[in-house]
């Protein structure tokens, strides 16, 4: 029989989304062993995961009912599923672009619209308490980076939908942001095969910083509306909201000094950005 409400703490029916990736497999794996009934969501299936493209709204309705039929309600959703692929702010929308704000944003928004229902439905079960909602969004919604403008954009605009949600439904939804800062997870492989990388460039984080962090956001009776995933990335939260320009700068500062160190010249996207900051042609723009 499915457990409503809570199971020590954490939301007794649970969907994840990105559910076999860096995040969400540990993440599904440790509410697994408090109890929890999980259901994740994946374009790669597996057990107790739907094989779903949650850019495909009619894929989405399915799946998210099939979950919602497994579990026998809802409780939460936890999204994680997420892409990137490197691009140039000034260049084509299609294809790349265009598919990280896909998936990481109005992606989050399809699997939101197909659990809300199941989610408002299951407060008399949880004995009146609030159903939750945590978008995992990054702390490049807030400090900008070159060759990362769409996905910068897509959880900029996860957060905004977040707030949006909590406005019109926070009567019956606790709804939750999470701002990770640099981890070494799959989602970055596509930037260092064009030779970028954001190493070096972001604060480094571990798994169990986002993963912890989002866990206690489940947990909590009352949970955060915006969180960093450490103490350093909450004093950059608030730096950032506070003194966007002066984030701002310090960025730009650092993205030249990368220019003239050479770090960009492995890629042809940097040629351009390359130039425009210290006048020179990178290796890869000469050939």
């Amino acid at each position: 029989m499915a457990r409503t409400g809570t199971v020590g703490g954490v939301p007794g029916r649970v969907l994840v989304t990105g559910a076999a990736g860096g995040f969400g497999s540990p993440t599904v794996t440790r509410l697994r062993e408090q109890g929890a009934q999980v259901v994740g969501l994946d374009v790669a299936g597996g057990e107790g995961v739907l094989a779903c493209d949650i850019t495909d709204t009619s894929a989405v309705e399915t799946a998210v009912a099939e979950a919602v039929e497994r579990l026998g309600g809802l409780d939460a959703v936890v999204h994680y599923a997420g892409i990137g692929i490197p691009n140039d702010a000034g260049g084509p929308l299609e294809p790349d672009a265009l598919r990280v704000i896909d998936v990481n944003l109005l992606g989050a928004w399809r699997v939101t619209a197909a659990a809300l229902p199941a989610l408002l439905a299951g407060r008399a079960g949880r004995g009146g308490q609030r159903g939750r909602a945590v978008f995992v969004a990054s702390e490049l919604a807030y400090v900008t980076l070159p060759f990362v403008s769409a996905y910068s954009v897509a959880k900029r605009g996860m957060s905004a939908y977040a707030d949006a949600l909590r406005l019109e439904y926070g009567t019956e939804l606790h709804v939750s942001t999470v701002y990770p800062g640099y981890v070494r997870t799959g989602i970055h492989a596509a930037g260092r095969e064009v030779g970028l990388t954001l190493e070096g460039q972001v604060r480094r984080e571990e798994v169990e910083d986002v993963v912890g962090t989002v866990l206690r956001t489940l947990a909590t009776q009352r949970p955060p509306r915006d969180t960093a995933c450490t103490r350093a990335g909450n004093v950059e939260l608030w730096a950032a909201r506070h003194l966007p320009g002066v984030v701002g700068a310090a960025a730009a500062r650092q993205i030249r000094k990368h220019a003239a160190a050479g770090r960009f010249d492995g890629s042809p996207l940097a040629a351009g950005l390359v130039a425009r900051l210290i006048g020179r042609a990178t290796e890869r723009s000469q050939r």
